[in-house]
C-alpha cells in the first residue's frame, strides 16, 4: 500500500482535533473493531474531514492528533531510524542463541560432556527468551518503552560477555539463560513500537522489515560462528556476539525514543518531553505514569491478551510450526558433521542457504502482503478485515510442509547435502511469510494490545524451540530422520486447521469476546486522576 509523506494529506487545521478515537469510529466496520474502511471514497460525506495518506485516498488509522509530539506525526526519517534500531536489537537474541549450535562441538570436547548435554544451554536460553518477553510488555506499559529497552539491552550486553568469558559449562549455561531473559526486549516489544509509530495501512511492511532480521538471525549466528570456530577458540564467537549486542545498545541510547502515547488525553494535557537523558533513565515516564495505568493493571495486560481465543490459537499455530524450524536449525550441524563429514568451515558456507531463504521470504513478503490486502479491499468495497491477513498463510503452509518432509527423506536416505540446503531455505521462506501474516493479523485485531500479542507470539516461537531443541536429537536417533520429520510434517499440515477455523470463525470470536479493555487504551479516567 502507498506510504505516507511527511504530513502529506493532513488537513491544515489540526487544532480542532483533540484525540483520535471519535474519528476512528467512522472508519470501523460497524460492530467489528478490527475491520476498517481504508478507501476514503467509500465513506462518502463522512470521510471528507478525515486525514489521508499522501495519495489522498488511504485513510490514516489511527487519525493523528494535533500534537507534534505524537509519534504518528514524527517525520519518516525519525520513524525509520527507530525501526532500524529496534530491528537490530531484535536480531541479537536469536543470533546469540543459535551461535551455540556450532560452538557446542568444541565445547563438548573442552568440557568432556556429550553434545546433547551442551545442548541444554540452548534449551534454557530458548525458554527464557519467551518468559522474558512477557515481563518486557508489562514493564513497558508501566515504566515506559524506552527505559525498559535500555535496561534490558544493557544487561544483554553484560551477559553476552559473561558467555564468552565462561570457563565452565555451569557458568556458560547460567550466562545463556540470563541472556535469553533480557536480550529478548526488542523482539517481544517490537510490535509496540510499530503500532506507536506507523499507521494501520503501513503495518504489514513494517512488520516484515522488523521480522526479517529476527528470522535471519538464527542462521547468521551459526554461519559467522562456524567460520570463527574453524580458525579461533569458541569464545571468540561469543565475543563477536558481545560486540553486536554492544553496538545495538549504543544505537538504542542515541537513537531510540519513548513512543508510548495516550490518545485519550488532549494534546494540552500530554506530558511534554524535555530531556532525552531523563527519558532514557525513565524519569519523565515515571512522572507521567498516572496518565497510563497503575502497576496491577499493567501486570494484568498479558493475561488479558492470552484470554482472547484468536491470540491463543495463533500462539498454538506458531508453536506447532516454528518448533521444527528451530529443531532443524539446532541439530543440522550435528547431522552434517556425522552423516556428511562437514567441518566447521563447511558449516559456515552451508548456513548461507537459510540466510538466502530469509531474504527471499522478506522480499516476497514485502510485496505479497500488500497485494493480498489490495486484492481483498478491491473485492470488498475498500474495507479490510484482520482475517484477510491470514490468506497468505495458505502459501506458507505447503512450503513449510514439503520442506520438512524432503529434509526427512534426505537425511534418511543420505541424499546429497545440497537438498538439505535448498529445503532448509524453503522452510525459512515459509515461516518468514507466516510470521508477518500472524503478527499483522493480531495487530489488526487488537491494536490496543500490540505489545502483548507480540510477546505471546514470541512465547509460541521460543517454547516451540525449547521443546524441539530438547527432543530433536534423541527423536531422530531413535526413530530415524524420516519418521521424526514425517511426523513433524503432519503436525505442520494439521496446524493449518487453526488458520481455517480463524478464517471462518475469527470475526465471530473477536466480536463475541470484544476488545482488550486496558485502562489507557479504553480511556478510563479514574486511575489517571488518582495519580497511582
Amino acid at each position: 500500500m502507498p506510504s505516507i509523506g511527511i504530513n502529506q494529506g493532513y488537513p491544515q487545521d489540526l487544532s480542532r482535533l483533540t484525540k483520535a478515537e471519535p474519528v476512528i469510529d467512522v472508519v470501523n466496520e460497524y460492530g467489528d473493531h478490527g475491520a476498517h474502511v481504508l478507501d476514503v471514497e467509500q465513506l462518502g460525506t463522512e470521510g471528507r474531514e478525515l486525514k489521508t495518506a499522501g495519495d489522498g485516498r488511504t485513510v490514516l488509522i489511527p487519525q493523528p492528533s494535533a500534537d507534534p509530539n505524537d509519534p504518528l506525526n514524527w517525520n519518516l526519517t525519525k520513524k525509520h531510524v527507530i525501526l532500524a534500531v529496534i530491528s537490530l536489537q531484535a536480531f541479537v537474541p536469536d543470533y546469540g542463541s543459535a551461535a551455540g549450535v556450532v560452538t557446542l562441538l568444541p565445547q563438548a570436547t573442552q568440557w568432556d560432556k556429550p553434545q546433547n548435554t551442551i545442548q541444554h544451554a540452548l534449551v534454557g536460553n530458548s525458554f527464557c527468551l519467551g518468559m522474558g518477553g512477557l515481563f518486557v510488555v508489562w514493564l513497558s506499559a508501566y515504566f515506559g518503552r524506552l527505559p525498559v529497552l535500555v535496561v534490558f539491552s544493557a544487561i544483554g550486553v553484560g551477559t553476552a560477555a559473561w558467555s564468552a568469558a565462561a570457563t565452565t559449562f555451569e557458568s556458560y549455561m547460567a550466562a545463556r539463560i540470563v541472556n535469553g531473559f533480557f536480550s529478548i526486549v526488542a523482539q517481544a516489544g517490537g510490535l509496540m513500537f510499530i503500532q506507536d509509530l506507523f499507521f494501520f495501512h503501513e503495518h504489514p511492511r513494517k512488520i516484515n522489515l522488523w521480522s526479517g532480521p529476527i528470522i535471519a538471525s538464527p542462521y547468521l549466528g551459526p554461519l559467522i560462528s562456524a567460520f570463527i570456530v574453524h580458525y579461533k577458540p569458541w569464545p571468540d564467537a561469543f565475543w563477536v556476539f558481545t560486540a553486536i549486542s554492544a553496538l545495538a545498545f549504543v544505537l538504542v541510547l542515541f537513537f531510540a525514543e519513548e513512543t508510548i502515547y495516550n490518545r485519550n488525553i488532549p494534546p494540552s494535557k500530554q506530558p511534554i518531553p524535555r530531556s532525552h537523558l531523563r527519558r532514557i533513565l525513565g524519569i519523565e515516564q515515571w512522572q507521567s505514569r498516572h496518565s497510563r495505568q497503575n502497576f496491577l493493571q499493567a501486570v494484568m495486560r498479558p493475561i488479558v491478551a492470552i484470554s482472547k481465543l484468536p491470540v491463543l490459537l495463533c500462539v498454538v499455530f506458531y508453536f506447532l510450526n516454528f518448533a521444527w524450524v528451530i529443531g532443524v536449525n539446532a541439530t543440522i550441524s550435528i547431522w552434517l558433521t556425522s552423516f556428511y563429514h562437514f567441518t566447521p568451515y563447511n558449516l559456515g558456507f552451508f548456513y548461507f542457504a537459510p540466510v538466502i531463504g530469509s531474504i527471499v521470504g522478506a522480499v516476497a513478503g514485502h510485496w505479497l502482503h500488500d497485494q493480498v490486502g489490495k486484492y481483498y479491499m478491491k473485492r470488498h468495497n475498500g474495507h479490510i478485515e484482520p482475517e484477510a491477513r491470514l490468506i497468505i498463510v495458505w502459501l506458507a503452509t505447503p512450503i513449510m510442509a514439503v520442506s520438512v518432509l524432503v529434509l526427512g527423506y534426505t537425511l534418511e536416505r543420505r541424499w546429497h547435502w545440497s537438498l538439505l540446503a535448498i529445503f532448509m531455505a524453503g522452510q525459512v521462506v515459509g515461516i518468514m511469510i507466516a510470521t508477518t501474516a500472524l503478527n499483522a493479523y493480531l495487530l489488526d485485531s487488537y491494536p490496543e494490545g500490540s505489545g502483548e500479542v507480540g510477546a505471546w507470539i514470541v512465547v509460541g516461537r521460543t517454547q516451540g524451540g525449547f521443546m524441539s531443541s530438547y527432543i530433536e536429537i534423541n527423536w531422530v536417533k531413535h526413530s530415524g530422520p524420516l519418521s521424526a520429520l514425517g511426523t513433524q510434517t503432519g503436525i505442520v499440515v494439521a496446524a493449518a486447521l487453526i488458520v481455517i477455523f480463524l478464517g471462518l470463525c475469527g470475526k465471530k470470536l473477536r466480536k463475541a469476546q470484544g476488545r482488550m479493555r486496558f485502562a489507557m487504551e479504553s480511556g478510563h479516567e479514574t486511575f489517571m486522576q488518582s495519580g497511582k
